[in-house]
């Protein structure tokens, strides 16, 4: 289920505060030198650094 596009201008990566970009059921981050990857949860981002994945 796709994030409303308001919701998803306002999101910011928690970590280094770069836009996100949604692909699949996760928020990517754009940043170059972050990168995490943050779940989508029932339709709920889940913005905490500790539950994101890191890059390949």
């Amino acid at each position: 289920m796709p994030l409303e596009a308001g919701l998803l201008e306002i999101l910011a990566c928690p970590a280094c505060h770069a836009p996100l970009s949604e692909q699949e059921a996760e928020l990517i981050c754009t940043g170059q030198d972050c990168g995490l990857a943050y779940p989508v949860r029932d339709g709920i981002p889940v913005l905490l650094v500790d539950e994101a994945r890191r890059p390949a």
